[in-house]
């Protein structure tokens, strides 16, 4: 099973379980079947339309906002060690990052509806913005496999930290402390920083893949390892499907696998119309819109793509600021040494390094690898088509 050829297979080989290597066709089985032991597997790039900052990408300039503060290294701010030691970036991010800020997309209310319609055998994800719970998915039928914002504990004595408190707190830009007062320890989310083990969960429930009657890929470059193996543990004869900006792993080498390889949300559409489901989706995503009581109301134009990074960035600064008191001595400092790496850079004939996306893993001590914590940080390509991660 896990040595299978990653090669798409010949067109001229039929499918075994479907009538055609179609998205109609997966949706012919799946109503012929009445299909209801599905897994879903999922990375960032179901989240990137729901407007997610993307921290791989230069254009957010989500990393010259953390390099301006003399971080040792830019993943330093995901590092439980450097976290133990200065709480306050992660701290600063967490504010813009946690949920509730952000209307879950067409995508995760697909997964919903899968779950509505009793279909949903389980979801395993590598996004940590908890939007599938937001969509509707039971916390019991969804494994986090980089841990999410969802819960909270004492870092030092595991001590679970109220999800109020917690919400309040960042809301104020605080760090919060364990709450027994003989411990006083910090308390950080349970997502999974660099130094810190997998979630138990994923591998007590790693066997359900073998279970499905469908396995559904959806937004993930399937890069990142354990998660990345996932498709291999289905059965030779369960088909698969990939919605995806590319093929990726060894979706397609199986005479049943199907690839709608495009935008995420374009695909679930498409999905649904197939199964005859779109007024439900769309019907389904309605309800996760919290403007939705304003929609009579007249609505400030769209801002560009551009200007919400812009305000993204602006703020981000003003809140690091913020956070971490620095000077007007300092700033002018790092300002002075940024002005002064820009002139270096400049003067090179290489491009400029994307120094914020996930490197490859490497033995180095001194700079660690997240990509098995953050897919965000390793996917971005995910966000948009072809110029190409939590």
């Amino acid at each position: 099973m896990g040595n299978e050829s990653s090669t798409p297979v010949d067109e001229a080989t039929p499918p075994t379980k479907l009538h055609g290597r179609s998205i109609e066709a997966v949706a012919q089985y799946m109503k012929e079947k009445d299909v209801k032991n599905i897994v879903v597997m999922t990375g960032a790039g179901i989240s990137t339309s729901a407007g997610i900052p993307d921290f791989r990408s230069p254009d957010t300039g989500l990393y010259a906002n953390l390099a301006r503060l003399n971080l040792p290294y830019a993943e330093a701010v995901f590092d439980i060690s450097y976290f133990r030691n200065n709480p306050y970036p992660f701290y600063t991010l967490a504010h813009e990052l946690y949920p509730g800020k952000y209307r879950p997309t067409v995508t995760h209310s697909f997964i919903s509806l899968l779950n509505k319609k009793g279909k949903l055998l389980h979801l395993f994800t590598q996004n940590i913005d908890c939007l599938e719970r937001e969509a509707g998915v039971p916390g019991d039928k969804i494994v986090e496999a980089h841990g999410s914002f969802a819960t909270q504990r004492c870092i030092e004595c595991q001590t679970e930290y109220p999800d109020d408190r917690m919400r309040e707190m960042i809301s104020k830009k605080e760090v919060p402390k364990c709450i027994r007062k003989t411990c006083n320890g910090l308390v950080k989310p349970d997502i999974v920083f660099f130094g810190e083990a997998l979630p138990e969960a994923f591998f007590r429930n790693r066997s359900l893949p073998a279970k499905a009657d469908l396995a559904i890929v959806l937004g993930t470059s399937l890069t990142v390892q354990p998660f990345a193996s996932l498709p291999s543990f289905v059965r030779e004869d369960t088909p698969r499907v990939l919605i995806n900006l590319e093929r990726v792993g060894t979706l397609g080498s199986r005479p049943d696998d199907v690839l709608l390889l495009g935008d995420c949300d374009a695909g679930v559409r498409k999905f649904a119309d197939a199964l005859g489901w779109r007024e439900e989706l769309e019907a389904l995503w309605e309800t996760t819109d919290p403007d939705k009581s304003d929609r009579g109301k007249q609505q400030a134009p769209l801002k560009s793509r551009q200007e919400q990074l812009d305000d993204e960035i602006e703020k981000l600064t003003k809140d690091i600021d913020t956070s971490l008191k620095v000077t007007g001595e300092t700033s002018e400092r790092i300002k002075a040494e940024l002005e002064k790496d820009t002139t270096t850079a400049n003067k090179t004939s290489s491009p400029p390094a994307d120094v914020l996306s996930i490197p490859q893993p490497t033995n180095s001590k001194d700079q660690p690898s997240l990509q098995h914590v953050f897919p965000h940080l390793k996917e971005g390509k995910e966000d948009k088509p072809e110029k190409p991660s939590l």
